[in-house]
């Protein structure tokens, strides 16, 4: 149960054991309102307004909000303190809350192989042929559960006039340009809809309407608050002010001004409705960023100067301290909530099956009212990547309480586009280029399956199609049968230089029976069956050209525990395949290889150290050259070219140390960077005998690495013995073979 609702409820009862008061001796005031205009960050300073209100006895009757005066205005209606609401803005992490992406160890480990391989964070949709883009650039996931987690105190009380202080939600009807006023039903989701920027936020669909920042209509809703029967309003304005002329000296300039000139206007109409009675506070913000909520805390004094500055006025207003305490303690209390969960139960309105999304939960009946274990659950299903927004409700039926999951398909799909882009250049004028995408198709079957189809066009073109099946909605065993079509450029290398490139071509069938490892693993035994062609592009002609067939048998074993798969800073990776080539299926030889690679991050503040390994062997060694493992290029051996090296056996071990220095911003396009230094040794081998340290090159390497929205972007530099030193450039995660 929720430790500050007991604190709270046991605090109003003392007051109202310790008072004795009769209707009688009530003397006749005047019903104030307060009214919380819209700002973005701007809007903190409403929480000063609050401190200084109370600490004046100002008494509170009625509330009425958008955006940002809709959060701080909802959740003090709902009996926080200021003091609440200050700790809350001044603690939040801003930036993870403006963003979507679910932490990691949410994410299904198939979700990971995604965000490892797709690292662009815009998705697009294709529904009935044709390409859909989602509604906004944030759905606003994590911010939902953040308002969740603060309102699970009345979250049973579905009129807003019932909530300790009457309370009203302005937002926008996107279709009609009106406002809407929101006075019951859901109180999350009203303050969500409330501050829906539009094209930053996706709109809230309440009941049946679609809706986004209240501020487009009514940023500062006067007119609402003289609906609800008060005397006096109290009116915050935290609008941004008008550019002057010298300002406006660019395109975005521009169009800022012309969004605040509309919002302006209407504000000024809002405001020409307060009676000579009633009291206009305007805190002196400045040009204070709408968007600046990293400093949040600042705007916070100047909401308490701003309303001390009216104190003459406020005086009239104000109870003596007993009839405050009165009034705090006559505001209405939520009703209790059971501290059990009597269900639960998962709501999707798409086609994936609410069974398999159950089959996720690691929550049940008979488990606590928690709304960390709420938020975790509703993390986890949203980390399967079906849905828009998933969220979570307590509901009461039949006298018990329990919770449910509201999972919400995502508009543009059900087949969802991931995208990839790979730029790599050594600045001596060789250059690799891919792009590529990923295609999900999901919901075809009540047991889970998916469709994948991958396209990369470029340097590597790549076409990889795979059938996922699991044997139940519950099962996490599966089949996946697959075809894989590809071609790549591989160097051979006489000593330093580069004596001849061959293209191959390769085709595969496979068939794999696995199973998932929880979130954080999958194991593979498969067969498969191919063909390919090693072609001359680059050489003595004399070189010969190569035909082969492949089949046999596989087994791969994976784990992926990282925070983030660009630049981690705890967790760790593991990688290992073994592949049986099987005359009996096909191939032209018998042998089998073995590879191998771990990573391990650990970090202390914004310093990240990384040790990793990789070792690769072929067993009864063959001279097939596109079975070859190379070495050379990014991290794997830095000051060699990529794929300089190649051979039957190699092994590499390299230690990396990397720390941002960008510091956080809070906004939307926060982007880290990063210098690092790696130390690197390895080699590749003909003979597995030949293997030990003293035959291993010693390289070494700085770069400088940035995390933006369309993935990893690398400058660097590696040594390596004798003086060698390669640069590189890469748009993308760097090769990892």
């Amino acid at each position: 149960m929720n430790t500050r609702y007991f604190l709270r409820n046991a605090r109003r009862a003392a007051i109202l054991a310790l008072l004795v008061v009769s209707v009688s001796a009530h003397a006749e005031r005047p019903r104030i309102g307060l009214v919380l205009g819209g700002g973005g960050a701007r809007g903190a300073a409403h929480i000063g307004v609050l401190k200084e209100l109370e600490r004046q006895r100002i008494p509170i009757d009625a509330i009425a909000g958008t955006s940002m005066g809709a959060i701080v205005g909802g959740l003090y209606a709902t009996g926080m303190t200021p003091e609440e609401l200050e700790d809350i803005v001044t603690t939040l992490d801003w930036a993870g809350a403006m963003k979507d992406t679910p932490s990691r160890e949410h994410l299904s480990f198939r979700r990971k192989l995604d965000d490892d391989r797709y690292p662009i964070t815009m998705e697009v949709g294709i529904r009935d042929g044709e390409l859909k883009l989602p509604m906004g650039a944030i759905e606003g996931q994590k911010l939902m559960l953040i308002l969740r987690e603060h309102t699970i105190d009345v979250s049973q009380i579905s009129d807003f006039n019932e909530l300790p202080i009457p309370f009203r939600a302005v937002a926008t009807d996107i279709e009609t340009g009106d406002a809407h006023v929101m006075g019951e039903g859901d109180l999350a989701l009203a303050i969500r809809a409330s501050m829906s920027v539009p094209a930053i936020f996706a709109p809230t669909d309440v009941d049946g309407r679609l809706l986004v920042d209240g501020g487009i209509a009514a940023n500062l809703p006067v007119d609402v608050m003289q609906e609800m029967d008060v005397d006096i309003i109290i009116a915050v304005d935290v609008e941004f002010p008008l550019y002057p002329a010298e300002e406006l000296v660019s395109v975005v300039k521009i169009s800022e001004q012309m969004l605040t000139i509309l919002m302006h206007r209407e504000t000024l109409r809002q405001i020409e409705l307060l009676s000579d009675d009633d009291i206009l506070i305007r805190p002196r913000l400045g040009t204070f960023n709408s968007g600046d909520f990293a400093n949040t805390a600042e705007t916070i004094p100047e909401g308490e100067e701003a309303t001390l500055a009216v104190s003459a006025r406020l005086a009239e207003l104000a109870l003596d301290e007993e009839g405050y305490e009165r009034h705090l303690a006559e505001r209405n209390v939520p009703g209790s909530i059971d501290e059990q969960l009597a269900f639960v139960r998962v709501k999707d309105d798409g086609p994936v099956s609410p069974r398999l999304l159950e089959s996720h939960l690691d929550i049940s009946a008979g488990d606590p009212v928690d709304v960390e274990l709420f938020a975790d659950a509703a993390e986890t299903l949203y980390g399967l990547n079906h849905h828009e927004q998933v969220s979570y409700r307590l509901v009461e039926e039949n006298g018990q309480t329990g919770v449910e999951f509201d999972a919400r398909s995502k508009s543009y799909g059900p087949n969802i586009l991931k995208f990839a882009i790979s730029l790599e250049n050594d600045f001596e004028g060789s250059t690799s280029f891919n792009i590529g995408t990923r295609l999900t198709k999901i919901g075809i079957n009540s047991r889970g399956a998916e469709w994948q189809t991958d396209l990369q066009l470029g340097t590597d073109p790549q076409l990889l199609s795979e059938f996922y099946q699991p044997f139940s909605a519950e099962s996490r065993l599966f089949v996946a049968p697959r075809i894989d079509l590809r071609q790549r450029n591989l160097n051979v290398f006489a000593g330093e230089d580069a004596i001849a490139r061959y293209r191959i071509s390769e085709s595969e069938l496979g068939f794999d029976l696995g199973s998932q490892i929880g979130s954080i693993g999958e194991f593979r035994l498969g067969a498969y069956r191919g063909t390919g062609k090693a072609r001359l592009k680059v050489g003595d002609p004399a070189l010969p050209n190569i035909e082969f067939d492949t089949g046999g048998v596989l087994g791969r074993l994976r784990f992926d525990t990282r925070d983030d798969a660009q630049f981690p800073r705890s967790g760790y990776r593991a990688d290992l395949l073994w592949n049986a080539s099987l005359p009996d299926l096909g191939a032209d030889e018998r042998f089998d290889t073995v590879e191998a690679e771990v990573d391990g991050y650990w970090s202390h503040g914004k310093n990240t150290w990384n040790f990793g390994v990789l070792y690769a062997t072929t067993l009864d060694s063959q001279d097939t050259i596109q079975d070859y493992f190379t070495l050379g290029g990014f991290l794997r051996l830095s000051g060699l070219e990529r794929g300089e090296i190649s051979g039957p056996h190699a092994a590499l071990a390299r230690l990396v140390y990397y720390r941002r220095v960008s510091e956080s911003t809070g906004g939307v396009l926060d982007i880290p960077i990063y210098i690092g230094a790696s130390l690197e040794a390895g080699n590749t081998w003909q003979s597995r005998s030949d293997i030990d340290f003293e035959s291993a090159l010693i390289n070494g390497g700085v770069y400088a690495g940035f995390d933006t929205p369309i993935g990893p972007v690398y400058l660097g530099a590696g040594l390596s013995e004798g003086g060698r030193s390669n640069y590189y450039l890469f748009f993308g995660a760097p090769p990892r073979r």
